[in-house]
C-alpha cells in the first residue's frame, strides 16, 4: 500500500546534485546539499514549487522579518509545513499530488509523448537518451511538477473533456476542442528563467523568498494565493482557479495541465489559462520589457547563451540604461542580499522550442541551456555596471568583425562563406564565455576591465584564423586583405595584466 500511494514528502525522486535523488523532508532537513540536479527545465520546476512550498509555510512580512528568518529559519518552518499537509503529497490515491481525478475521461496518453526530450511519432531517434522508457514514481513525480507550467502546446492535450460548466477557453471559434495552449513557464518559444543562486540549496530558496511587503508591488491582484495542493480547483475557471490567475502562487504552480497517472500513461488535458506577458502578467523569474508599445520577453537561445543576457538582466541597476528588462525576482532579491552571504549568483535557464500550426515541439537547433554566474558583491552597482554595459558592447562589436571578416575571406575568393562566418562568430563567443566570469569580476575598476580586452582580441584572432586558413599563396592573400582590425578597440589599452 505504501509503495501504490508514494509519498513526495519520504521517498526519495527530487535529483540533487552530486548526491541523486532525495524526498521533500530530505531538501529541508540536510543543509549540505549544494544545487538541484536534473535538465534546466526540471531545475526550473522544482525551484518554483521549492519556493512556492516555502511561500506557503512563511511569507515573511517585511526585509527585516525576511533577513531574521535565514536559510535555516526557512527551512524549519517548511519542514513543519510539510507535516501539517503531509497528506496531501502522495502520488496516488484519492487526492494525488497535484492531479485532478476528474479528468480521468480525457484520453490517456504515453509519458513519452509529453516529454520534450522524447521522440514519438515519426521524430527521427538521434540519441538512446530520446528513446521511451518506463517511468518510476519518482519519475513520474517530477513529471507532474514539470508538466504544471512546461506543457508543450498542441493536439495532445484532450481538450474534449472540460471540468467547469460553460468554459470556453478550450473551444476553437468552430465549437471543436481546441489545439492545447503552451504551459505558462513555457511560452511561444520558450522563455528563459532566472534565479539568485546562494553556496546552498537553502540559502537559494531564501534568497528567492518574496516578503508581503514585496508581493503587494508586483501585479499580481490576489497577492500571495494559496498552495493548490491545499485546496485544488474543481475546473479550469472555478474560484480557485480564478484566485490561481491573479495569485503569486498560481504562477510558481499554474496547473497550466490537467493531469491524472493511469494504468499506462497519462490523462491529459489544458488546465488553468494563465495570462501571459502580452497581458502584463509573468511568472517573477521572467524577464520582460514593458516600457515599448509591445511588451518585450527573453527567450532562450541555444545560439546565444544566457551569460551574454547579463546587462538586459539587471538593467534596473541603472537609471540611464537604454533597456528595460525588468526580472521581479532578481530586481528584489539583489537589494537585499548584500552583506547578507559570502558568494551569490544569477543561475539563468530554459528550453527552446519550435511551433508549427500551434504544435509545439524540440527540433533542429532547440535544446535545454543554462548558465551561472558570480555577481562581485562587494564592488556590485551602477559604476560596476556601467563599465560591464560598456564591455559587453564592445564584445558584440568583435563578434560582428569576426563575421564580416570572415565572410569576407571568402567572398574575395569567389566562395559562399555565411556559414562559416556564423561558425567564427559562434567559436568567437565560446572562448570569450571561458573569461567572461574573470571579465564580470574586475568590471568595478575601468582600467582592469579595458586590459582584458588583449585576451577577447586574441580570441577573435583566433577564430578568424580558425575558419580562413593561409597556406596557400592565394589564402594567404585573402587572409592578409581581410584580416580583422582591432585598432580602435585596442586603443590605449594598458600593458598590465587584469586582476581577477
Amino acid at each position: 500500500m505504501t509503495e501504490a500511494r508514494f509519498s513526495l514528502i519520504d521517498e526519495p525522486w527530487i535529483p540533487i546534485a552530486d548526491v541523486g535523488r532525495v524526498s521533500l523532508k530530505q531538501i529541508f532537513t540536510e543543509p549540505s546539499y549544494r544545487a538541484l540536479g536534473g535538465n534546466p527545465v526540471q531545475k526550473i520546476a522544482l525551484t518554483k514549487l521549492l519556493l512556492a512550498i516555502a511561500q506557503a509555510a512563511y511569507t515573511p512580512e517585511d526585509e527585516p522579518a525576511w533577513a531574521s528568518l535565514g536559510a535555516a529559519g526557512m527551512a524549519e518552518k517548511c519542514v513543519a509545513y510539510l507535516e501539517q499537509w503531509h497528506e496531501r503529497f502522495y502520488l496516488y490515491g484519492d487526492r494525488p499530488f497535484l492531479q485532478m481525478p476528474a479528468i480521468k475521461h480525457a484520453h490517456e496518453q504515453a509519458f513519452g509523448a509529453v516529454l520534450a526530450e522524447i521522440a514519438t511519432g515519426n521524430t527521427t531517434v538521434l540519441t538512446q537518451s530520446q528513446v521511451e522508457k518506463p517511468l518510476t514514481d519518482a519519475e513520474k513525480s517530477l513529471l507532474i511538477v514539470v508538466l504544471m507550467g512546461f506543457g508543450l502546446g498542441g493536439k495532445k492535450t484532450d481538450n474534449s473533456v472540460v471540468l467547469s460548466a460553460g468554459y470556453k477557453g478550450k473551444v476553437n471559434d468552430k465549437s471543436k476542442p481546441a489545439t492545447g495552449k503552451p504551459g505558462s513557464a513555457v511560452g511561444f518559444m520558450g522563455f528563459m528563467h532566472n534565479f539568485l543562486q546562494g553556496e546552498s540549496l537553502w540559502q537559494t530558496l531564501w534568497l528567492n523568498l518574496l516578503s508581503q511587503d514585496q508581493i503587494q508591488t508586483l501585479p499580481y491582484v490576489n497577492g500571495l494565493g494559496k498552495a493548490p495542493w491545499e485546496i485544488m480547483p474543481e475546473g479550469e475557471n472555478c474560484q480557485m482557479a480564478q484566485a490561481l490567475q491573479g495569485s503569486l502562487m498560481g504562477r510558481l504552480v499554474s496547473l497550466s495541465r490537467f493531469c491524472l497517472i493511469g494504468e499506462n500513461g497519462l490523462h491529459y488535458s489544458e488546465g488553468i489559462g494563465h495570462f501571459g506577458y502580452k497581458e502584463h502578467l509573468v511568472d517573477p523569474s521572467i524577464s520582460v520589457d514593458f516600457s515599448g508599445k509591445d511588451p518585450k520577453v527573453i527567450w532562450v537561445d541555444p545560439q546565444k547563451r544566457p551569460w551574454r543576457f547579463l546587462t538586459a538582466l539587471l538593467g534596473f541597476i541603472s537609471q540611464n540604461s537604454s533597456q528595460h528588462f525588468d526580472c521581479y525576482g532578481l530586481r528584489l532579491g539583489l537589494g537585499r542580499t548584500r552583506g547578507r552571504i559570502g558568494q551569490l549568483g544569477i543561475w539563468s535557464g530554459g528550453l527552446r522550442v519550435s511551433s508549427n500550426a500551434g504544435e509545439q515541439y524540440v527540433s533542429g537547433n532547440d535544446d535545454f541551456v543554462e548558465s551561472m554566474l558570480m555577481l562581485p558583491q562587494e564592488v556590485f552597482g551602477e559604476l560596476w555596471f556601467g563599465n560591464l554595459q560598456l564591455e559587453m558592447s564592445e564584445l558584440d562589436q568583435l563578434s560582428k568583425i569576426v563575421y564580416s571578416s570572415t565572410l569576407n575571406y571568402f567572398k574575395s575568393q569567389k566562395a559562399e562563406g555565411k556559414n562559416q562566418a556564423a561558425m567564427a562568430s559562434q567559436l568567437y563567443w565560446q572562448l570569450c564565455e571561458h573569461q567572461f566570469q574573470t571579465l564580470v569580476n574586475v568590471c568595478a575598476d575601468f582600467n582592469q576591465a579595458k586590459a582584458m580586452r588583449k585576451t577577447f582580441a586574441q580570441f577573435a584572432q583566433k577564430a578568424y584564423d580558425n575558419f580562413c586558413p593561409n597556406h596557400t599563396a592565394r589564402q594567404l592573400n585573402a587572409w592578409a586583405e581581410n584580416k580583422p582590425n582591432f585598432g580602435r578597440y585596442l586603443q590605449n589599452v594598458a600593458s598590465s595584466e587584469p586582476t581577477a
